[in-house]
């Protein structure tokens, strides 16, 4: 069996490793290629291309770009037209693997989307030209594998990687008790992209210096995903915050997420790992302006973070931006001093936030993933031989 992956997220590059570490598991003689990231050739993935440098975010962010993304669909489509695999597997990125869908279906390549665009919540009116290029979609949560079904797309419910994480990764115990040894802490999630750090970290450091003039028993612990980003948030914490009581963590995500009181978070996917944990966070996105008037005319759904969009309730408080960050940073602090000036509330959020999870968490996702491929190349080869 020959796969070819396709996937442009730093998260999706630790989703699709998994997989892939599982499918060579099960049979070893499997081949995996295309591209990915790091984690992915880890696992014994061919990388020919390290798309998980390119993830950013926002139209502005992406046009400096658009010359090389064409590259790596044409050199794509000739990968595919010499390799032949028997199946593309897409994760996330919709944007680009859109392109790569499109070019699999002209050669009769089936198309398996793990973790699909989420449509749901934006561009609906694409859809149309989705089921064309899509064969089925591997969903993470209920509520999306019957949006999908539900408009003719063949949607197989496999859970969200995270809550798979959250339940088989062991805790650094002692790094939590470390993190927690100062009293009372709120986590920082600022993001696995670079693009998302220069939006986000400087109003994050303006609602920490506001929060901690509010409370000095609080300490701020942040997440980084990678040495680039914890280098960059040194930087501009240097610059700008150096004299507040902030730490750095590189790696340690979970560990974060499972020591603070409560946090504040870069919305996005990391909001099912505060979710799985019932840990309470406000929720910030700051985007450039033509991206947020854009979102603002195509954005259809009230929330945008996947626990609010599950609860249908703002479970997780949203504060939206791309104009001046001032007005934001003050409501987002407001929210944190209320969480950590009533005890009772907090606990009351994370009661719901456990709640919410026992509804959602599918666990299992990585084999189910594995089964859900190996069912569809099952049933494509079952209509050759008929046809």
């Amino acid at each position: 069996m020959h796969l070819f992956f396709s996937v442009g997220e730093p998260s999706g590059d630790h989703h699709a490793a998994a997989v892939i570490a599982e499918l060579k598991r099960r049979d070893p003689g499997v081949r995996c290629s295309g591209y990915g990231g790091p984690q992915m050739e880890a696992a014994g993935f061919e990388l020919d291309f390290r798309l998980t440098d390119m993830a950013v975010m926002g139209f502005l962010a992406v046009l400096p770009l658009l010359r090389k993304f064409f590259r790596l669909r044409d050199e794509a489509a000739k990968m595919l037209a010499g390799r032949r695999p028997d199946a593309v597997v897409l994760v996330d990125f919709p944007g680009f693997n859109g392109y790569i869908a499109a070019e699999a279906k002209k050669l009769g390549i089936p198309v398996i989307y793990y973790m699909p665009p989420q449509f749901w919540a934006w561009g609906a009116w694409r859809l149309r030209k989705f089921r064309k290029k899509v064969d089925r979609v591997l969903c993470g949560l209920p509520f999306e594998a019957d949006w999908y079904a539900e408009r003719g797309v063949p949607a197989t419910l496999v859970g969200h990687p995270f809550f798979e994480d959250v339940a088989e990764r062991p805790l650094d115990e002692d790094a939590v008790a470390d993190m927690r040894s100062g009293g009372r802490v709120v986590g920082l999630l600022p993001g696995s992209r670079r693009g998302e750090i220069e939006r986000n970290w400087p109003v994050m450091l303006d609602v920490v210096r506001r929060v901690a003039a509010r409370h000095d028993d609080v300490t701020f612990t942040v997440a980084c995903y990678s040495e680039t980003i914890r280098d960059r948030c040194g930087e501009l914490l240097e610059e700008r915050g150096g004299d507040l009581p902030v730490s750095l963590r590189l790696g340690q995500t979970s560990e974060v997420i499972a020591a603070a009181d409560c946090c504040l978070s870069v919305s996005g996917s990391v909001s099912l790992e505060l979710l799985a944990r019932a840990t309470p966070s406000v929720m910030m996105y700051r985007v450039d302006k033509l991206f947020g008037l854009l979102g603002r005319w195509l954005i259809t759904c009230r929330y945008m973070s996947l626990p609010n969009l599950v609860a249908g309730e703002e479970v997780l408080p949203e504060y939206p931006s791309d104009g001046s960050p001032a007005a934001h940073a003050e409501a987002i602090a407001a929210g944190l001093d209320d969480w950590l000036s009533h005890p009772a509330k907090l606990a009351a959020s994370r009661h719901r936030l456990a709640a919410l999870a026992e509804t959602v968490a599918v666990g299992g996702a990585t084999a189910n993933v594995c089964d859900a491929i190996e069912d569809e190349l099952r049933l494509e080869t079952g209509i050759r031989q008929a046809a």
